[in-house]
């Protein structure tokens, strides 16, 4: 006959009876550990059925084995990344967030109610409570509900055992710190009596408060007081410490932002057991208990990640990437990345967020996120003399989730592929003033005469110390654009392609690819595509002859740091992000350095500018991007082949800033679509980039006083020319950047180590 279904098996609790041999197991248990070294170990669960004298032998062979120190070491806390006030909080990163603090600076309130709730003896006892473990062994024998009559010193070292596991990334070690096992309350009592030999209870319960769990992503009083009711720990009332006392028991369950039900019954557990200690007053047990628990909390939105930063998102993405690569924050990615998300780090930015949210409001006015033919926009600005990153935006929103949203992403077009993931983009003719520098090192001037008439080069003809080219190569320029015989200064100004390309042939083509980097120049992608036809320097720059009309990949933050290279006469400032890092102990750290330094000479800075000021002018490329109130500004339009990228690039002595517009996933030909709603025919630097840059530079100077360029060195400008008038000579460029569909391409193949064929994102 089958035996009665157990309690267990029907559901149903039977009643209580003395199992006889857990009990002497468990009491077994208790001896040993009374009896080594002269100390109560215990406070064990201890729910195992085994054999008293098994324990009895086996027990003090492995305690003598446990470890006898913990060192308690420091927390892992939140960094905070702010914007260029110290004041405005972009986001956080963690991975515990938490906040550390003295324990007089968490109110009593608090340390009455966590000692009440876990462990009302903790002045009274050692590291282990012998009333508290006898009771637990009896109860556990006697198949009472579980106790496992833990210190707070215990749950301090497994707390801590934890931690130093998580800090390693050691998963078996936070495994071994948490599982319910025999060895591990050893352990946990061993460390524990070694602890208390070298804290007093004030240290023990500090360290307590401090690394304990108090919700999902909120760990010490500190971050719970703060996010819970938006006041510091020391200010915490009865009632919301009751409220955060409770949550440690199941951080999860006892959430009050994810369950108020069940975390507003274990707040009155709380108050119960404050009340029945005598650490309130029956008047202030009675208030707490009655005050609905939603009314008491004023939760502060945790900006943990990127996201959180909104409209600087980008840029945070930026920083994130900066510290966690730049050996300055320590030896390897690894290091890096446990001092941003562990290090309680300070970081104050470089960010603008008011001129931030404006240029962000001014691209997505421009040009929807949702447009139709995947165009964006996006714009950087940079200080020159600093190289303070004070704007990074553009007009799709951050999503780095496994499932963005439609038309957001996380790839930051205003960057490299190293710091953002963008491949970057064609500069088109925002590279000629590089050009233009080499032209003046080689003691040209502005006013030298070249001849822009359209034709076909051979391109062996173009010199390269460091390389030779094969082929044929026939730039051209947009319909309608100037031609034949021209002034450089003109060339520059109307941005005439084949003008550009003759001075080109006069020149080093390894010459030109020196001075971009010296201005600032950076390719945004790595030599690791199929380059087998093209030359690289040393520094990353493609040497061919169609390189003038900007063929190579760069950034919209490398070409604003460029151009300030201009506007700083000829001092070079490696664009920054972060303008200090400080740990929570007030030591600060050492952080990027712009390391401005002159890369080319004054003369040769002011007299590009001089050009460059007729871009924005009459008779420019781009009348429409003039400043208000005629304030003097200089720049450059930029159209790679096909208008499939478009570039405004220009600057004041004040602040200098990138614009592009493009499809950041494809060659998308600007040519014949709408953007924005707006029908375009052909779409170039002056169309929507330069109109862009005018309404934030507008903005962002509208309170800063009007400064003058210094003059050029009239001896690189040279007397004007005498030029025959021609027909070709009189026609008007039209508004915009004077690019040709094949302008990024050369005709012919290489028969040496160059090539001058042209890149596409």
């Amino acid at each position: 006959m089958p035996s009665a279904p157990s309690a267990a098996r029907s559901g149903r609790r039977g009643p209580h009876k003395l199992n006889a041999a857990a009990l002497f197991a468990s009491l077994g248990l208790f001896v040993v550990l009374s009896l080594v070294g002269g100390v109560l170990a215990g406070a064990l669960v201890a729910p195992f059925a085994v054999g008293a004298s098994k324990v009895t032998s086996g027990g003090v062979e492995l305690f003598d084995t446990l470890p006898t120190d913990i060192e308690a070491g420091k927390l892992s806390e939140a960094s905070y990344l702010f914007a260029s006030d110290g004041k405005t909080l972009l986001a956080t990163y963690y991975w515990e967030n938490r906040i550390i603090k003295p324990l007089g600076q968490i109110n009593k309130n608090l340390q009455n109610a966590v000692i009440a709730t876990e462990d009302k003896r903790f002045y009274e006892h050692g590291a282990i409570d012998m009333m508290g473990m006898s009771r637990a062994l009896v109860n556990n024998a006697m198949e009472r509900d579980t106790q496992g009559a833990s210190t707070l010193t215990q749950q301090y070292v497994k707390n801590l055992l934890i931690e130093k596991a998580n800090s390693s990334d050691d998963s078996e070690g936070v495994t071994e710190a948490t599982e319910g096992t025999y060895e591990r309350k050893l352990r946990e009592a061993r460390l524990a009596i070694a602890l208390e030999k070298t804290m007093t209870k004030d240290e023990i319960l500090e360290g307590y408060l401090n690394i304990a769990q108090f919700g999902k992503s909120v760990y010490g009083a500190e971050a719970a007081a703060q996010h819970y009711f938006s006041v510091p720990a020391a200010d915490l009332s009865v009632v919301q410490a009751a409220t955060i006392a409770g949550i440690t028991q199941r951080p999860n369950a006892y959430d009050p932002t994810v369950h108020p039900e069940a975390a507003e019954r274990r707040r009155n557990i709380v108050l119960n057991l404050m009340y029945q200690q005598s650490v309130i007053t029956r008047e202030e047990y009675e208030e707490a208990r009655n005050t609905p628990l939603a009314d008491t909390l004023d939760v502060q939105e945790i900006k943990q990640g990127c996201t959180a930063a909104k409209s600087a998102a980008f840029f945070c993405d930026y920083v994130t990437k900066v510290i966690t690569q730049d050996p300055v924050f320590g030896k390897t990615t690894q290091e890096r990345t446990q001092l941003l998300y562990r290090g309680g780090l300070r970081i104050v930015t470089t960010i603008d967020l008011k001129l931030q949210k404006k240029a962000t409001k001014i691209l997505k006015d421009s040009i929807p996120a949702n447009e139709a033919n995947g165009i964006a926009t996006a714009m950087t600005s940079v200080q020159p003399g600093t190289g303070e990153i004070v704007v990074m935006a553009q007009n799709r929103s951050y999503d780095a989730s496994e499932n963005p949203k439609k038309y957001t992403t996380a790839i930051n077009y205003n960057t490299d592929q190293e710091h953002g993931g963008s491949r970057g983009f064609q500069p088109g003719s925002t590279f000629k003033p590089y050009t233009l520098v080499a032209w003046l090192r080689a003691g040209k001037r502005l006013n030298d005469v070249v001849d822009g008439t359209g034709r076909t080069y051979q391109q062996s003809s173009f010199r390269a110390s460091c390389t030779s080219f094969g082929g044929t190569y026939a730039p051209g320029n947009s319909e309608g654009v100037r031609r034949g015989r021209m002034s450089v200064l003109t060339a520059t100004a109307q941005s005439v392609n084949t003008g550009y390309i003759a001075m080109a042939n006069q020149l080093d083509q390894c010459d030109i690819a020196d001075a971009a980097y010296d201005t600032g120049f950076r390719p945004s992608l790595t030599n690791g595509e199929d380059l087998s036809n093209s030359y690289f320097t040393d520094d990353g720059v493609e040497v061919t002859p169609s390189m003038t009309l900007g063929i190579q990949n760069t950034s919209p933050l490398a070409q604003a740091a460029a151009f300030a290279t201009f506007a700083n006469q000829g001092k070079y400032c490696e664009p920054i992000a972060i303008l200090s890092v400080t740990t929570t102990e007030g030591k600060k750290l050492d952080v990027p350095k712009a390391n401005c330094r002159r890369t080319i000479t004054a003369d040769i800075a002011n007299t590009v500018t001089y050009a460059l000021q007729r871009v924005p002018k009459a008779g420019g490329s781009a009348p429409g991007a003039a400043l208000s109130g005629g304030r003097p500004s200089a720049g450059k339009t930029g159209t790679a082949g096909n208008s499939t990228h478009t570039w405004f690039v220009g600057f004041t002595p004040q602040l200098s800033t990138a614009v592009w517009v493009g499809n950041p996933s494809k060659d998308v030909v600007m040519r014949g679509i709408s953007v924005a709603g707006r029908p375009r025919q052909t779409i170039f630097g002056s169309t929507i980039a330069a109109p862009e840059w005018k309404s934030f530079m507008d903005v962002a100077l509208a309170k800063k006083p009007v400064k003058q360029f210094p003059a050029p060195a009239w001896s690189m400008v040279g007397p004007a020319p005498v030029l025959t008038t021609n027909k070709d000579e009189k026609d008007k460029e039209k508004d915009g950047d004077k690019k040709s569909s094949d302008s990024g391409k050369d005709k012919g193949k290489s028969s040496g180590k160059g090539s001058s064929k042209g890149k596409k994102d």
